[in-house]
């Protein structure tokens, strides 16, 4: 963990909360933290700040927490995801929340198996678990909004529109002409991008044609198909050094 996180709750008003159980084992025997040593720490969903150890033990750890005033900003990159093996998707969790995304939108495409949707990978309690890992390993505090949409073409055609204007809405497909880091480099810092990853089989020709009607545009790495996770992690780390580049000043 580069970031303890906790939840609004357990810290009292005056700072102090007490850790217990894998939070408390870490501090003391990954960090070796002990009385008098500062730590990185965060709210979820909330600010960041910095905590002073207080005591160690079998009790657990007491922390006295000093927190900002600003809170993270929202990663300005959404995820559309056709839902992959349960397997995946269970590892995919940490990595989405480590890279940086603001909303995952798990869709059924016609090459995604019914059942998949049926495990408890996709239970909130579940994956909230590895969205928080994935959050303390990038040092943020910002959870992922995770919405689950069994019906592919309600959500394209009714849900997609209500979400808002994108400046770039993406599809990712094997074989997509154009390179992608180009275009990110001309967004304008305000603006948000979404991108659609489709299953390792890559979208069929009508659901690309549902995406062409919704402004997406083709979004590759090249010929090779990519595993799901394989692309997820290479497509959001090009949009995001794109999006970092944008918001540097000219030399």
């Amino acid at each position: 963990m580069n970031l303890i996180l906790l939840e609004s709750g357990e810290v009292q008003a005056d700072g102090a909360v007490r850790l217990h159980a894998d939070r408390a084992r870490h501090i003391q025997n990954v960090l070796h933290a002990g009385p008098g040593e500062t730590l990185r720490v965060g709210l979820v969903d909330g600010p960041q700040g910095v905590a002073v150890v207080r005591e160690t033990g079998p009790e657990g750890v007491l922390l006295h927490c000093t927190f900002q005033d600003d809170m993270p900003e929202c990663p300005r990159v959404d995820l559309a995801l056709a839902m992959p093996r349960p397997k995946v998707m269970n590892r995919l969790w940490p990595v989405l929340a480590s890279l940086g995304v603001g909303r995952i939108f798990i869709l059924n495409a016609w090459k995604t198996e019914r059942s998949y949707f049926d495990t408890h990978v996709l239970d909130p309690g579940h994956f909230r678990r590895g969205l928080l890992a994935g959050l303390q390993q990038a040092k943020d505090t910002r959870l992922p909004l995770v919405s689950i949409h069994r019906r592919f073409r309600p959500w394209m055609e009714d849900e997609l529109p209500a979400l808002g204007a994108y400046a770039l809405k993406w599809l990712a497909h094997p074989g997509a002409e154009g390179h992608p880091l180009p275009d990110a480099l001309r967004l304008p810092p305000p603006g948000r991008v979404l991108l659609a990853i489709g299953p390792e089989g890559g979208w069929t020709s009508f659901e690309q044609e549902l995406f062409w009607q919704q402004g997406f545009a083709p979004f590759s790495w090249g010929e090779r198909p990519l595993r799901t996770d394989t692309a997820c992690t290479v497509l959001l780390g090009l949009i995001h050094a794109g999006l970092a580049a944008a918001t540097k000043p000219s030399a």
